[in-house]
């Protein structure tokens, strides 16, 4: 018995038992697919036969999937365990090759009471379903683990870490940002952009499928993403060769709650607050081997304001006469954002599934400098001013549609899939920037640019997957990635408030037609296999060639931009130590390719003192990543620290020059990033209601740009660190508290730094009895009501910069949801598998341009970078 209730503790943390179970999730079973596997190494070897023992595996009281239920299958003879397996995502779970004789099945999972069946296997052949086995929650003690049916919020695996969003109650009413706020390793900061171990360099993954929008840009896409909606977020930090070679740093994936069970539901999210508000309705319907699902989501964003004020210094390269600017504004932002989709899955017969979906996402994005005042001073003399409001607005829709196929074969693990994408992101990014009389305050001239792109990707791929025996896996595959984007961008000026528009074109503010093709071909092989009871390795390899072609309309300008192929290695080697502790070595070698915000030579001049371009002749970074990680477990408390180096060659960096007394930025493949450092979380169970989890990252980042001129050299470095913690009370009778809390450090950055910030957030929710909906209310960041200041420097021997941002985000909000219909547990779907583009450098914002300006005062202005 107290093997088996290990087992079930073990199965939660999932690292122990994948160096056991090496046919399990993140195992012998490939990245991100589940499979079950017999336990190689177990007390008593199991014999080998053909029989089949199945089943799934639910909650009996929310009549859902019990993921990674354990499940023993004991000799009765002796009384010891001969193999085992767990249940994947569905509930659902089968031992293969089972030989004749008496057993007993042991049903266990952390916070459930214990299931055991007697099953006589007599034929050889013979498949035993055990059906629906329900599992009822236990307020007793594991193991001294003691959870009251609670999942743990992280879990590490063989190659992922696992944040489970859904047992967390203080991002409801947000959106994916204020959850991936709360995952190891990630760092969000206000604008929404995301970051890993303190890179940028990520690619994220919505159900292991890309879309344009977050190709262009994660914060975005973050933004149409309901956190009520999200099941579980994935770190991949170190990618196996099935994966595709872009994403230096890692890769993010989103899983969305999705619903297998058999009948009609409809569920209705809804929150309000201070600072916005949201309403989802999702519905699904499945009847025997075939389903439908409909969802739509709309959020809205207001009251959102704060102040920003800039100081610079600028030096005349040929002169050495230098000029300050002193800038201050109120700021404002509103947007509506929505997501719609339609899902279709059917499970043909028992070797064949296809599945297809289709899903729009659009954004109504406003930012606003009211009252902009720009002032120019020698010394303290004040030379000139002019006052502005600028209007930066960005509207977008996203479309993605997939089909996927999938066949399993008689044999288990083999599997082969073929899996396409269409994905188009059309956006408007506009400014609009207002020169007003100081004193009468009315318009004196217009200046706004105007940007009309799409983004476009088609994708195919083919995977196959066969085991080569008990304890190996070999892995194959090929990928297809074929995008084409345009950018068409104008400026154009006007004398006064009634005046029309007159089209720009000079070496200022240039308008043009930019095309961007990009195709990408890749294949990859990779192996794992179980070496002996301790030991598991996985490795591969992927090779990837590029081709691109670039040009402008006007004077039909081609752009030369060489072909290059690359192969990238993985390697992934654990060890399972005594107890419950496993030591984990990974390398990889990634690359990034520039995303379009680093390419498009769209001017952005929405603050006249900072604007920025692209450059289309950018080149991908290569980056070597080392990580070794230990995980262990001891009396309720687990615990994961690891320790990584990243080298980057070729990074893209900003350069930056002064025209007259503007800042100008654009990009080059001049720079050379190193990070040393280490990162630890903790799950800890204090009693049978409170958990508390956490933890941060810290590394020493070290940035070089090897350019020999004095003026425009440029290197930093320092310590930067990331901390959050999270606690969840049970309260009783079905309420609950939750909070949590973050703070990042300053920020290095090549010429400069980027100030720190903290967040924190309450949440109260109550489950309503027949645990159909529930109703909560929260408070974030309710001590500093006059919001968060944000300090942003640039250093170099012509440039001397000082921005501070003030952002007001106190919330109150009031959450409340419901289901409607009744489910049963018949059989589910298989799991799908889908498209992964783990793609592309992005710059990191929200609103970024084409070449990625800076950030000026809650103002961002796309430029019409396309998406």
């Amino acid at each position: 018995m107290k093997k088996i209730l290990l087992l079930s503790f073990l199965s939660l943390g999932a690292f122990d038992l994948m160096a056991q179970f090496p046919g399990m999730p993140g195992g012998m079973g490939g990245s991100g697919t589940r499979q079950q596997q017999a336990i190689p190494g177990t007390a008593q070897a199991a014999p080998k036969g053909s029989a089949k023992i199945s089943g799934y595996v639910i909650d009996s009281a929310a009549t859902k999937a019990v993921e990674f239920a354990s499940v023993a299958l004991i000799n009765k003879a002796t009384n010891k365990p001969v193999d085992g397996t767990v249940a994947d995502e569905k509930g659902k779970f089968s031992l293969t090759k089972v030989a004749t004789g008496e057993y007993t099945i042991s049903v266990s999972f952390l916070g459930y009471v214990t299931k055991k069946f007697t099953v006589k296997i007599q034929n050889k052949n013979e498949e035993v379903d055990l059906g629906v086995i329900r599992l009822s929650q236990s307020s007793q003690l594991l193991q001294e683990v003691t959870v009251e049916g609670q999942k743990a919020v992280i879990e590490d695996k063989v190659d992922r870490l696992v944040y489970n969003a859904e047992r967390d109650a203080t991002s409801k009413g947000g959106d994916a940002s204020d959850v991936l706020r709360k995952v190891p390793m990630l760092s969000v900061d206000l604008d929404g952009n995301v970051s890993l171990r303190g890179s940028s360099n990520i690619k994220v993954l919505i159900n292991n499928k890309p879309s344009t929008i977050v190709a262009s840009s994660v914060a975005d896409a973050l933004k149409q993403i309901p956190a009520d909606m999200i099941k579980t977020v994935e770190v991949i930090t170190s990618p196996s060769a099935k994966y595709d070679a872009e994403g230096s740093s890692g890769i993010i994936n989103i899983i969305t709650k999705k619903n297998t069970l058999q009948g009609l539901t409809l569920n209705l999210d809804s929150s309000v607050g201070i600072r916005g508000g949201n309403l989802s309705l999702n519905g699904n319907y499945r009847k025997n081997n075939m389903g439908f699902s409909l969802g739509g989501f709309g959020r809205a964003n207001y009251n959102v304001n704060g102040t920003f004020d800039n100081t610079q210094i600028t030096t005349n390269t040929a002169d050495g006469s230098k000029a300050t600017n002193v800038q201050n504004a109120d700021t404002r932002s509103n947007g509506l954002f929505g997501n719609y989709q339609l899902g279709w899955d059917w499970d043909i017969n028992k070797n064949n599934s296809i599945a297809a979906s289709v899903r729009y996402g659009v954004r109504n994005q406003h930012n606003y400098q009211d009252m902009l005042w720009n002032r120019r001073y020698n010394g303290s003399t004040l030379l000139s001013q002019n006052l502005r409001n600028v209007d930066v607005s960005d509207l977008s829709g996203t479309i993605d549609a997939n089909i996927d196929y999938t066949h399993t074969f008689k044999k288990p693990q083999q599997e082969l899939s073929v899996l396409t994408q269409f994905s188009r992101n059309n956006r408007t990014n506009d400014f609009l920037n207002n020169n007003l009389d100081p004193v009468s305050q009315a318009v004196l001239s217009r200046l706004k640019n105007n940007n009309d792109s799409y983004n476009q990707e088609i994708t195919v791929q083919a995977d196959y997957q066969t085991p080569l025996s008990k304890t190996q896996l070999l892995e194959i595959g090929a990928k297809g990635i074929f995008r084409d984007v345009n950018s068409d961008y104008k400026y154009y000026s006007a004398s006064s408030a009634t005046a029309e528009y007159v089209l720009l074109n000079n070496a200022t503010a240039s308008s043009n037609v930019f095309n961007y093709t990009q195709n990408i071909v890749a294949s990859y092989l990779s192996y794992t296999a179980s070496l002996s009871k301790k030991y598991t390795l996985k490795v591969g390899g992927r090779y990837e060639y590029t081709t691109i072609e670039a040009n402008f309309k006007t004077g039909d300008t081609k752009l030369t931009i060489p072909s290059y192929g690359v192969l990238v290695p993985s390697l992934n080697l654990s060890r399972k130590l005594k107890g419950a502790s496993t030591l984990k070595f990974a390398y990889n070698r990634r690359i990034q390719r520039p995303s379009i915000q680093f390419l498009n030579p769209n001017l952005n001049a929405a603050n006249p003192l900072s604007i920025s371009s692209g450059n289309p002749n950018l080149s991908p970074e290569y980056t070597n990543n080392y990580e070794l990680t230990l995980n262990t477990s001891l009396k309720g408390t687990f615990l994961t620290v690891a320790t990584f180096v990243r080298n980057t060659t070729g990074s893209i960096e900003s350069v930056r020059d002064v025209k007259g007394d503007t800042i100008r930025t654009t990009y080059q493949n001049i720079g050379s990033q190193d990070a040393y450092g280490f990162n630890a979380f903790a799950n800890v169970s204090l009693s049978n209601k409170l958990m508390i989890g956490l933890g941060g990252d810290v590394y020493y980042a070290k940035l070089s740009n090897n350019v020999q001129n004095p003026l425009y050299n440029a290197s930093n470095s320092g310590w930067v660190a990331n901390y959050r913690i999270f606690g969840s009370y049970n309260l009783g009778n079905n309420w609950g508290l939750q909070a949590f809390g973050f703070y990042r450090s300053t920020q290095v950055q090549l010429q400069g730094f980027q100030g720190g910030f903290g967040i924190y957030s309450l949440s109260v929710k109550k489950d309503f009895k027949d645990k159909k909906g529930s109703i909560g209310f929260g408070a974030e960041n309710f001590f500093t009501p006059s919001g968060f200041k944000i300090v942003n420097e640039i250093s170099s021997p012509i440039i001397e910069q000082k921005s501070t941002t003030l952002l007001r985000n106190m919330n109150f909000k009031i959450n409340f949801s419901y289901r409607i219909g009744k489910m049963s547990f018949d059989a589910p779907a298989k799991k799908k598998k889908s498209v992964n583009n783990d793609d592309l450098k992005d710059g990191g914002s929200g609103d970024n341009n084409g070449g990625g300006q800076q950030q000026q005062g809650g103002v961002q202005q796309g430029g019409g970078r396309p998406r």
